[in-house]
């Protein structure tokens, strides 16, 4: 129970960010303002983008709007290969700081029965959670700061961000870089790409193990 009004909660927070001052930082950050923002940074602007993408975990920055940004300023490749490690940082940023936290403090959020169920959950299940969520609105911080907090193996972590960060950069960044809005299938990609990437990581590691 306690480990669901964690999650329930964390992500009011996001929501209530999001609602309070998310419409400011979407008209600032337009596609727009976020490519003069990261020209703005010269030769950083690759570093620029890197850090919009890791601020939104803790700002109501608009994520997927910022790879199509760098999509828009390098082009679909190099763009994308930006906005996946963009994105990867911002989950590693979340997972780190909850995890930060130590056990001690974890299993006083959660309790003890809660905490070692959610360990146990991130530890067979997390994953698939991991992954899919990279491309949806509020649960990625959610879900990467959870994985921090129960102390998810961290190989599993990075395998699974890496599943579900990639395809998305790469798609957002190539829709930026055509210059077009976000079209239909691009939900279903960025939701299916993952679970077939995070399939075949597993297959390879249960081969490898």
């Amino acid at each position: 129970m306690r480990l669901l009004l964690w999650f329930v909660a964390l992500a009011g927070v996001i929501l209530a960010t999001w609602l309070v001052w998310g419409g400011a930082w979407e008209e600032r950050f337009s596609l727009e303002g976020s490519v003069a923002a990261i020209k703005a940074a010269g030769p950083w602007a690759w570093a620029a983008g890197v850090g919009l993408l890791v601020a939104d975990v803790l700002v109501p920055i608009p994520g997927t709007v910022v790879m199509s940004a760098l999509g828009l300023v390098y082009g679909p490749w190099i763009g994308g290969l930006v906005a996946a490690g963009g994105s990867m940082a911002a989950g590693l940023a979340a997972y780190g700081l909850c995890r930060l936290l130590g056990e001690r403090i974890a299993r006083r959020i959660l309790g003890d029965l809660d905490f070692e169920k959610g360990r146990l959950l991130f530890a067979r299940g997390g994953g698939w959670m991991v992954a899919l969520s990279r491309c949806l609105p509020i649960l990625p911080e959610a879900v990467a700061c959870t994985a921090g907090l129960v102390r998810m193996p961290f190989g599993r972590f990075v395998a699974a961000l890496a599943c579900g960060s990639v395809p998305v950069g790469f798609l957002f960044a190539a829709i930026g870089a055509a210059g077009r809005s976000v079209p239909g299938w691009a939900l279903v990609f960025s939701l299916g790409a993952p679970a077939v990437l995070w399939v075949v990581a597993g297959r390879i590691h249960r081969r490898l193990g």
